[in-house]
């Protein structure tokens, strides 16, 4: 009897030890989110900020400190070739993909010497998987891959950015609102407001891998170009050319002319210009053109002709004097 007891004593004794062992133990959820908010109970995040947190007090988005996970390692440098290009002075070109969808066309046009390619979307009706297949054909071409967008827009600069521009050329911006519009969708925070979300700019056969990762350094490295073409981008030049994160502000020769309603040469007309070329020095910015304007003061980054132009001043300069000899037959459609 007394045995039976002593082991029934010890029995209960072992289940409460197994009882009070299994609560102190954490649950899987508390030990996977240590710092998560209680199931089903008000934290109170909103008003205390947990044991540790770098930001105290009530949450106020104005007064948040923006944390260190994605700053650029220490020493990091640019990888962009035209950043650096532009950061060191130097004259950078872009060649124009007009119109061109299929990549060989593209990845001749990134290896033919420019600097960036300007994919243009604003004046033609390409779809962005034809973009992208183009840049991913061949990312390390010559040229970094880059585009004028259609117009200020989260969705076409952050589909541009996705996709792996590395130059966005922004047309028509009109005033100081639209230029940090334009900014804000280019940059990630703190700078700005692009999402991250991916897209091939990130896989290791675009971005992904350049020193520092790519989410970590992009900011650093890409050129953020704003284009003033019309009167009321004039009057707000000087603010537009200041806001942070933009590289270059660019004078458009073709729209200001459409939009001042004066010729190229005239007063008026050189007078728009120059109110782009004004504030551009005043910010410390670089200032952008045609290519025609390689030798105009103080403009250091142009737009090239297009695909169709570049293979037509190419097969001229190949061909020299044999260039447009064909023999003319005097009758049938070639006797033209």
């Amino acid at each position: 009897m007394k045995n039976a007891i002593l082991v029934t004593a010890a029995c209960i004794g072992l289940g409460i030890a197994a009882f009070a062992a299994q609560q102190s133990q954490p649950t899987p959820a508390t030990s996977q989110f240590p710092l998560a908010a209680p199931a089903g109970t008000d934290s109170g995040a909103a008003t205390h900020p947990p044991a540790g947190a770098v930001n105290q007090g009530p949450f106020d988005p104005a007064k948040w400190k923006y944390g260190t996970a994605f700053n650029p390692p220490q020493g990091s440098k640019i990888w962009n070739p035209v950043k650096l290009k532009m950061m060191r002075g130097g004259k950078v070109t872009g060649g124009t993909v007009f119109s061109a969808t299929d990549p060989a066309t593209y990845c001749a046009m990134a290896n033919a010497g420019y600097d960036f390619i300007w994919t243009e979307m604003q004046h033609n009706d390409r779809d962005w998987e034809a973009v992208a297949r183009m840049w991913r054909t061949c990312p390390n071409a010559k040229a970094v891959p880059g585009v004028r967008v259609a117009y200020t827009d989260e969705r076409e600069i952050q589909h541009a950015l996705d996709a792996g521009a590395l130059v966005i050329v922004v047309p028509t911006i009109d005033s100081k609102a639209e230029a940090i519009d334009a900014r804000n969708w280019t940059y990630f925070p703190p700078l700005g407001r692009r999402s991250n979300g991916g897209g091939q700019a990130f896989d290791p056969a675009m971005w992904g891998g350049v020193p520092g990762g790519y989410r970590s350094t992009i900011n650093d490295n890409i050129v953020l170009i704003e284009m003033i073409e019309t009167l009321d981008g004039l009057k707000d030049a000087d603010e537009i050319a200041k806001v942070p994160g933009v590289t270059a502000v660019f004078a458009a020769s073709g729209d200001l002319g459409n939009f001042s309603g004066f010729a190229q040469g005239t007063p008026d007309y050189e007078r728009a210009i120059n109110i782009v070329h004004d504030s551009a020095i005043k910010a410390g910015k670089r200032l952008c053109g045609p290519i025609a304007w390689r030798d105009r003061p103080d403009f250091t980054c142009f737009q090239a002709g297009s695909e169709v132009a570049a293979i037509a001043r190419g097969v001229a300069a190949e061909l020299g004097p044999l260039a447009n000899t064909q023999a003319k037959p005097e009758v049938g459609p070639f006797a033209k």
